[in-house]
């Protein structure tokens, strides 16, 4: 396995456990009941952390369709060097930090910790259509 698919199955895996968090919040809040019901207008609204928390599972997954495709094709296209795989671990220490910095409520490294990811997608395409 590549360091890049290595470092890519870990964000897949982090982003799939990103859920239970604000899934067990609303397990604590509407029960089992509320739990396994589709949510309604007049539900009892989520902790204020376990609604960033949804916010930040839903960046996770969102930036991964961006991130997976690019590693992939690097991988792919065997272009993957030193510099993909620091892309590849800076982009997942990102996102676990930015879930977490985004669940705490914590705006500037919740921020910082975005930009690093992209930059890292970023350079992964570069890589990936060939210009470094």
């Amino acid at each position: 396995m590549s360091r890049e698919l290595f470092w890519l199955s870990l964000t897949l895996g982090a982003t799939a456990l990103f859920v239970f968090p604000y899934v067990l919040n609303r397990l604590v809040i509407r029960g089992l009941g509320g739990l396994l019901a589709n949510p309604l207008p007049d539900d009892k609204p989520l902790a204020a952390w376990a609604q960033r928390a949804q916010r930040a599972h839903a960046n996770a997954i969102e930036n991964l369709a961006v991130f997976a495709p690019a590693a992939l094709a690097v991988h792919l296209l065997s272009l993957g060097n030193e510099g993909t795989a620091m892309a590849c671990a800076a982009y997942f220490l990102a996102r676990v930090l930015h879930y977490v910095a985004y669940t705490a409520g914590i705006v500037g490294v919740r921020t910082l910790a975005y930009l690093v990811g992209w930059a890292a997608t970023a350079w992964l395409i570069v890589r990936a259509l060939g210009w470094v």
